[in-house]
């Protein structure tokens, strides 16, 4: 996803914010967790998780009980302003049983608006909605422009270029006191971190959706590798989850998908250096992992690769993920604009996605509507549709979302 733009945070700010307020943790003096203390975390947590949703449904229950229209519901993650929960989206979720929220633009004024944000959509996930699943709830949290909630109780973040000077061990803390900001107004996923790599500081320049904007946490792609893993690992303490963006890359694009159709990569290549931040989010365990909607030439230049049933399945198949595959934006980005909604949902569903990212709550009732409609017609569709929504909901089961039955 491309950045929404809010305001640039100068050095001096941030680290003057980063010493006095991140959620007790200051880096680097609380930053030493070594891999093997963040997998025990990462136990203990899920142990805990385990003890307090022991009466919860089972997965296997779940999907038995719930209609298709609510199975189809949990595969989408749907926008709306991270100052309030709108109407359309509210709409939404009782109408087309949507189960996962998105918070969009940049909210200013600290904890109170998106607080009360995500409680609105938590309020709406009722039995008759949602079967009672709780959401996913995901915001665009990177650093520098692409950081959607600021104001008191929230860190200011510098860029992921600045990020990347940091020894992992500081970037790891920093991203569990993130984290731990965003858990406490509700949010449990954060679409980040960037795994693209841009290949210098003249490649930045001419690289609209990356470069220009400092989202990548270095030139070197074994330094961007750390940082993606360190991300995983800290959010991860907060018990938030992460997608890692935008498979297989947006580095060396010359146009932003938010802005211009057919962009197309003609540097990226399966073998190359560049995948390797996505292979460290898979041996992270990384929950999900966005799919960029950029056209790659070497990999499939016949559709994006949102649209790639090929780059998916080597994706799953030979990098081994197991997680969920999430869009980039299909509903307001601009690359999509030569497709149908319904097109591009049942497109992104052929191609064995997982989770549909909108932030347009209008492209809803199509998009909806195409997929049931061809689930209730194609069996190989349905059986997708069915993977997809029992994938989702053993994510959920990891966090704590499902229903009591």
């Amino acid at each position: 996803m491309g950045f929404r733009r809010g305001r640039l945070v100068t050095a001096g700010v941030v680290s003057t914010v980063m010493a006095a307020g991140a959620v007790g943790i200051s880096a680097p003096a609380h930053a030493a967790l070594s891999a093997h203390q963040a997998a025990h975390h990462q136990s203990a947590h899920h142990e805990f998780a385990s003890r307090q949703f022991a009466s919860a449904c089972s997965v296997d229950t779940l999907m038995s009980r719930m209609t298709l229209q609510q199975r189809v519901g949990q595969l989408f993650m749907v926008g709306t302003p991270a100052t309030g929960a709108s109407s359309a989206l509210l709409a939404d979720i009782g109408s087309y049983h949507i189960g996962n929220a998105f918070l969009s633009g940049r909210s200013y004024d600290g904890k109170a608006a998106p607080s009360a944000t995500t409680a609105a959509i938590r309020g709406r996930m009722t039995s008759a909605a949602t079967y009672a699943v709780r959401p996913f709830v995901g915001t665009d949290q990177e650093g520098g422009e692409v950081q959607v909630l600021q104001g008191p109780g929230f860190s200011a973040m510098p860029t992921a270029l600045a990020q990347g000077r940091w020894d992992w061990q500081t970037e790891q803390a920093n991203a569990a006191a993130w984290g731990a900001q965003l858990k406490s107004v509700g949010v449990n996923v954060d679409l980040a971190p960037v795994g693209d790599t841009v290949g210098s500081a003249a490649g930045a320049a001419a690289n609209p959706p990356i470069g220009q904007f400092q989202r990548e946490y270095s030139y070197n792609t074994s330094v961007v590798t750390s940082d993606v893993g360190s991300v995983i690992r800290g959010m991860r303490l907060a018990g938030v989850d992460t997608a890692t963006k935008h498979f297989p890359g947006l580095g060396y694009v010359h146009q932003n998908t938010d802005t211009s159709s057919w962009v197309h990569d003609t540097v990226t290549t399966k073998t190359g250096s560049m995948i390797q931040p996505y292979k460290e989010a898979i041996s992270q365990g990384g929950a999900f992992i966005m799919v960029s909607s950029a056209i790659y030439n070497h990999i499939d230049a016949s559709q994006p690769a949102v649209f790639s049933a090929s780059t998916i399945g080597w994706l799953r198949n030979t990098l081994g993920f197991t997680g969920l595959v999430i869009s980039d934006d299909l509903g307001d980005a601009v690359a999509m604009s030569p497709y149908s909604y319904g097109t591009r949902a049942v497109n992104f569903f052929n191609a064995y996605g997982d989770v549909l990212l909108t932030v347009d709550p209008a492209s809803v009732p199509a998009m909806v509507s195409a997929v049931v409609s061809l689930a209730q017609n194609n069996h190989e569709f349905a059986n997708k549709i069915w993977t997809a929504s029992e994938r989702v909901l053993i994510a959920k089961q990891q966090l704590g979302l499902l229903p009591a039955c």
